[in-house]
């Protein structure tokens, strides 16, 4: 199935209506101390009564918005704890609330499969209901489920209609199939208008405005708009200063636009608030691109460094670590193994793009040319997948076909990445391009 405009197209106003103007970018105040008091206050209560499953199913909640507000593995862990502890004192059936939770810590927790099965048992349990629809959509995006995905999608949409508060939940489910299907404008139309309904929600949810912000910064960069993508960036940081997304894609954006300097001093300032190892391998590269030899190989020890410090950190980086490994040849065939195991569950394009440049880097040409097919299937546009898709084409001898990739990667985004855009011009400068 592919997903084009007759498959799993938009039917709602919110994908396809014209741009309007954005809602400028104003701080608004932090709640940390309130939300600190109530994660103390609830802690204790779980504390003092293992049977009070309510306490546990809010403290879920709380956990969640700190990992996205801080990125700490920490709160997941302590997220994934309560969830379980809510089903072990009361079950699913008589706790649809513990139910959600843990469907919403194992999606965060990169747990899929087993994250699709809880959505569907919580669907069962509240079958008017448009939130279990929702994660079980972002589930099977994820699983590259994407025919059911394009029956949950018109779903959400038709209960959205008369659904108060639906409309960020469905525009941002718009946008990511945009973006799967190669479509950028329509994904920033569909973002500016998550953003519109986001900011119009008392209290203003500040991390979920800056989120807007960004994904409308990444869009941006896709499409290599850089400036575009630094001004979104910045817009985000006004919203939420210090807001860690923001802070690596201002430094990606600044990296591309030729400020390697001002890359390399946001790639440590967010590397120091967030150990992400794409933060650090992204830091690394910008220390490679700028001559600094040894400070690039210690940043990307680091990131095999973070990889191995928790079962869950391998879970979260996995592919990651992959692209990674394939990406400065290190390890190459535990890179191929790690996203070969991956793929066989999680079975999206992107999955399907890291076993293509994995089996490359390992040799398996032909396994590389099947799985950049796949990762192609949907015309998903991406500089890093087209560079991968030139790269096979020439490994496998079909120069015309290369240089065709190669040239659509830097004509959607020149400066994608600071090591791979530089090696994609000198392969067409070789070949007189």
């Amino acid at each position: 199935m592919v997903l084009s405009a007759g498959g799993c197209a938009s039917t709602s106003p919110a994908a396809d209506s014209t741009a309007q103007p954005l809602p400028p970018a104003s701080p608004i105040a932090a709640d940390d101390a309130a939300s600190d008091g109530a994660i103390r206050f609830l802690e204790d209560k779980a504390r003092e009564d293992p049977h009070d499953f309510i306490a546990r199913n809010k403290l879920v909640g709380y956990y969640l918005q700190k990992v996205r507000e801080t990125g700490s593995v920490a709160y997941l862990e302590l997220a994934g704890r309560a969830a379980r502890e809510s089903l072990a004192s009361v079950p699913a059936e008589l706790n649809v609330g513990g139910l959600a939770a843990l469907t919403h810590v194992e999606f965060a927790s990169h747990e899929f499969e087993s994250a699709r099965q809880h959505a569907e048992q919580w669907r069962s349990f509240e079958p008017e209901s448009i939130a279990p629809l929702v994660m079980l959509f972002d589930v099977q995006l994820e699983l590259g489920s994407y025919e059911a995905a394009a029956v949950t999608i018109r779903t959400i949409e038709q209960r959205a209609i008369s659904s108060d508060g639906a409309a960020f939940d469905v525009a941002t489910r718009q946008a990511r199939l945009a973006m799967l299907r190669g479509e950028h404008d329509r994904a920033r139309r569909a973002y500016e208008s998550a953003l519109a309904a986001a900011v119009q929600l008392d209290p203003a949810p500040r991390e979920t405005i800056a989120w807007c912000h960004w994904q409308l910064g990444e869009t941006a960069f896709a499409r290599g708009d850089y400036e575009a993508a630094e001004r979104h960036a910045d817009d985000s940081l006004v919203v939420y200063p210090g807001y860690f997304r923001a802070l690596a894609s201002r430094a990606r954006a600044l990296a591309a636009r030729g400020d390697l300097a001002g890359a390399i001093a946001g790639y440590e300032h967010v590397s120091r608030i967030v150990p992400d190892p794409a933060f650090i391998a992204a830091l690394g590269d910008c220390y490679a691109a700028a001559g600094r030899d040894s400070d690039a190989a210690a940043q990307y020890a680091l990131v095999e460094q973070i990889g191995r410090l928790s079962a869950l950190n391998g879970v979260l980086y996995n592919r990651q670590l992959a692209i990674f490994r394939a990406d400065h040849d290190r390890s190459v065939e535990q890179a191929y193994e790690d996203a070969s195991k991956e793929y066989s569950v999680r079975r999206d394009v992107y999955g399907a793009d890291a076993l293509a440049w994995t089996a490359l880097k390992s040799g398996r040409i032909a396994e590389a040319q099947a799985a950049i097919r796949d990762a192609l299937r949907f015309g998903t546009d991406d500089a890093r997948m087209l560079y991968h898709a030139g790269e096979i084409a020439l490994a496998a001898g079909d120069a015309d076909v290369s240089r065709t990739y190669f040239e659509q990667a830097l004509s959607l985004s020149p400066a994608f990445d600071p090591l791979a855009a530089p090696r994609v011009r000198a392969r067409l400068r070789a070949r007189g391009a």
